[in-house]
């Protein structure tokens, strides 16, 4: 009887909570809001969509204006190539920046672009860069996370060269080995799972060779994958979480492992959390993990289950991609708001949230 009605008081909350982004997008064709909006890209010299390390949002820019159009009567692209790009920006003072940038190279000089603007009190979408930091070092993501009392697999760093034999590594085997830094899963691949010490040391020279990073060596954990797409109410700054269970088909080794060419070939599954007690444990390793990262308006929170089915953190996106995939698929599985309705709350979450929280 108990558990019947916490179902049906999970599934009233569940309402609300759609409620509550749906209303904020009820609005959207009905009133223009009188701010100015600037969607802040940067020149791409290499192909279409193409990685590039200081942006951690590749923005269909022309789609976001059209999106924000209906609802702000002001809303621009602007492309910063120099740093008079970025001074002309911060004199305009646009009411919110909508970028993906996380940084601008000038000659030597870097500039954060997050900072820069806090700077001139100009708000933007997305966390600041003290938090960006947390969670673009992986092992340093995984510290923070554990004094927040959030389980996650057992790792260390390792260079090639540093383990001569296999009685050194700190951890056993099978361990699953990832380049430190990187997103996309980038340097992940079969060869990921290693079973013994020449295949350790065969992968952990592989991610040196290509990406001149260290790796991080975790305990390998074989149990079901999910992501925990974060949203923060525009007016009561909660946190709202929405997992998803992907699965993908058995690799060559017999092994279901979520790689680089699964994500850009788009061969994974992706499905609504249906079991109350999982999707409860996967809310609140997220939520503890995206607040103890200090993310601010919307995140991606990655999440593993051991043999036993106990989650644990894997890793954090604080700029996940705002196009269709996991984030939106998030959004759409668990609030059933569609790309419009996300990247409007997205920009009124950026605009009602006081500067000083950034």
């Amino acid at each position: 009887m108990l558990i019947m009605i916490k179902n049906k008081l999970d599934s009233k909350n569940n309402v609300i909570k759609k409620a509550i982004f749906q209303k904020q997008a009820d609005n959207i064709f009905t009133i223009k809001v009188n701010k100015s909006i600037e969607i802040v890209i940067v020149p791409n010299l290499g192909e279409k969509n193409s990685h590039q390390d200081n942006v951690g949002i590749i923005l269909e820019e022309n789609e976001i204006l059209k999106i924000l159009s209906k609802r702000y009567n002001q809303v621009i692209i602007t492309c910063i190539k120099n740093k008079i790009d970025l001074i002309n920006l911060v004199e305009r003072k646009p009411d919110l920046v909508f970028s993906g940038v996380k940084f601008f190279n000038f000659g030597k000089e870097k500039i954060w672009l997050n900072d820069f603007l806090e700077a001139y009190d100009i708000p933007y979408i997305g966390s600041d860069t003290t938090s960006l930091n947390n969670e673009s070092n992986k092992d340093k993501a995984k510290k923070i996370v554990l004094k927040a009392k959030v389980k996650t697999a057992e790792f260390f760093i390792a260079k090639p060269g540093q383990y001569k034999t296999s009685k050194k590594i700190p951890i056993c085997f099978p361990l699953f080995i990832k380049p430190l830094k990187g997103g996309d899963s980038r340097g992940v691949d079969s060869d990921s799972i290693c079973f013994n010490f020449k295949s350790f040391k065969k992968k952990v020279l592989d991610i040196k060779n290509k990406y001149n990073l260290s790796s991080l060596v975790e305990t390998y954990l074989p149990g079901k994958e999910y992501s925990v797409g974060i949203l923060q109410e525009s007016i009561t700054g909660n946190l709202t979480a929405m997992p998803i269970e992907i699965t993908t088909k058995e690799n060559i080794n017999g092994h279901c492992i979520l790689d680089f060419d699964i994500k850009k070939n788009d061969e994974e599954i992706v499905t609504a959390v249906t079991d109350i007690k999982i999707f409860r444990d996967l809310e609140k390793i997220a939520k503890k993990s995206f607040t103890a990262l200090g993310g601010k308006s919307f995140g991606r929170i990655d999440i593993k289950m051991d043999h036993l089915g106990r989650g644990h953190f894997m890793e954090a996106n604080l700029m996940p991609g705002l196009r269709k995939g996991y984030f939106y698929r998030s959004c759409k599985l668990n609030l059933d708001i569609n790309y419009d309705e996300m990247i409007l709350n997205i920009a009124n979450t950026g605009l009602t949230s006081n500067i000083k929280s950034h």
